[in-house]
């Protein structure tokens, strides 16, 4: 068996040797445990494909004739497999950081020269990386990805001749830093898994004076730790509550039972103003039946760790029971708060608007029993709507005009209603955020009472920064969401 075949034959069980090496690694990043708790943040990838080098045909040939060899046929193989190992820390919605190790592989040529020789070559190249790498987001699921960094590549080249053809150097080694390019399309599966398809191109020296690059078109399996791979959990109705057995009552009697659900924004834990007035009915009714107890159950939905779900679901039940206790005297024994944490959904986690449903509070009110039948205030209603705003604007958009006549004519109607424009923003820097949600809520005040007429007495103008979001700011519509006043129409206290 000549040089040039065994050559060839190791090629193949190198190549062989890096397969078994990808199963082995995908299997244990399908078992590796989550080695941190932070949302979307840390993540492992693994990929694999097709490497291709562009060999420096014109360059070898060149260098043969200068050593008095005239090349008569020359075959190059210039593919093979690459893999490449990483980790990555996901800095915002838009950049993350990935540190890894990358083998491309290994390529050859045979060079057939007059005097009657051969002479043949082989290039290997691998090493580290780090890189910078963009995301664009194109749907809820799907982005694009574009990456740029640096890498320690290690180039080992071997030679060999036969008949006329004498090598005096066989083996050299480079080691250098250089750049590399990528782009590629990314598919969310779900919150842990992700595949990536990913071109890339790797700036090489091939360690005998010529500079070149390989090419890596790879297939990824991406995992992030800290979350949770389950599909979503059908909605499911929280558990009934034991009714008491009725009072015995001398004449016929009526029950009345009660539920309430009260949403809440991302990560928030406070009773909104669009929330009071319902409360303000539960109140009554538990001021009316003071024999009566109420349960009060937090729900989230299922973004964060499940530890941190379950807390926040049991902030929210505190929050209304507390606010139940400070602002209407309800005696602390008649209420219980419970938090489910994300373990009861009513709707699907896989849109914004199912988890915003999930983010919610039910109070179940045990049956009462009263002799004259009902009588609790009625609710009165509290309207709310949410206005839009273009990026760093404040301007009231024309095509919200109709709605605003529409608030100032209910106020004119009713002049004991207050208004509140609350403004709210995306994920700005929080003194923008601060600023430009102030301004929105102002812009939004000063239209009702400049153009409307409204009285500015009965306006009050906040803004939330961006402390307050419906949505994740993960696509641009959600953003636009986010940026927004709200107008919300109730009583005073």
């Amino acid at each position: 068996m000549d040089k040039a075949h065994t050559l060839l034959v190791e090629n193949k069980m190198k190549t062989m040797m890096k397969t078994q090496a990808i199963v082995t690694l995908a299997l244990l990043g399908i078992t590796m445990p989550a080695l941190a708790t932070e949302q979307n943040r840390w993540y492992f990838g693994a990929g694999g494909g097709l490497t291709l080098a562009n060999i420096a045909q014109q360059e070898i040939i060149a260098d043969l004739l200068a050593a008095g060899y005239e090349t008569t046929e020359f075959h190059d193989n210039d593919s093979d497999f690459g893999y490449k190992l990483y980790v990555g820390y996901q800095l915002n919605p838009y950049l993350a950081l990935e540190g890894g190790y990358f083998d491309l592989g290994a390529f050859d040529y045979t060079a057939t020269t007059i005097p009657a020789g051969i002479k043949t070559g082989a290039l290997s190249f691998s090493g580290w990386n780090m890189d910078a790498v963009g995301t664009i987001t194109l749907t809820e699921r799907s982005s694009l990805i574009a990456r740029v960094g640096l890498h320690e590549g290690t180039t080992k080249t071997h030679f060999t001749g036969s008949g006329a053809v004498n090598v005096l150097n066989s083996d050299y080694r480079n080691k250098d830093i250089d750049y590399k390019i990528g782009v590629g399309y990314q598919y969310k599966v779900n919150d842990a898994w992700s595949l990536r398809l990913e071109a890339e191109r790797f700036r090489i020296d091939d360690a005998v004076g010529n500079t070149g690059h390989v090419d890596f078109y790879s297939l990824n399996v991406v995992y992030r730790f800290g979350t949770r791979t389950h599909a979503p959990v059908a909605a499911t109705p929280p558990p009934p509550v034991q009714e008491p057995a009725p009072r015995p009552v001398a004449v016929a009697t009526e029950q009345y039972c009660a539920e309430l659900g009260i949403q809440f924004e991302i990560g928030n834990e406070n009773i909104e103003r669009v929330n009071r007035e319902p409360i303000l009915v539960l109140a009554t009714f538990l001021e009316k039946y003071p024999d009566t107890t109420a349960i009060i159950q937090g729900h989230t939905d299922n973004v964060g760790t499940a530890a941190d779900n379950q807390r926040l679901s049991e902030q929210r039940a505190n929050s209304l029971r507390n606010y139940l206790i400070r602002e209407h005297g309800i005696n602390a024994s008649r209420l219980t708060a419970v938090g489910f944490g994300e373990s009861q959904p009513i709707a699907s986690n896989s849109s914004a608007q199912g988890q915003q449903a999930n983010r919610r509070i039910n109070t179940v009110i045990d049956c009462a029993t009263d002799i004259a039948g009902l009588s609790t205030l009625p609710a009165r209603t509290t309207l709310a709507m949410a206005l839009e705003f273009d990026i760093e604007s404040s301007a009231v958009q024309s095509k919200y005009h109709s709605q605003l006549e529409s608030v100032a004519k209910y106020m004119q109607l009713n002049p004991d209603v207050m208004v509140t424009l609350e403004g709210h923003t995306d994920n700005a820097n929080p003194a923008t955020a601060q600023r430009i949600s102030q301004e929105r809520a102002q812009s939004v005040a000063d239209y009702l009472v400049q153009t409307l007429k409204v009285d500015r007495s009965r306006l009050n103008v906040e803004g939330f920064g961006a402390t307050r979001r419906d949505t994740y700011n993960i696509t641009a519509s959600h953003r636009q969401e986010n940026r927004r006043v709200n107008i919300v129409i109730g009583y005073p206290n």
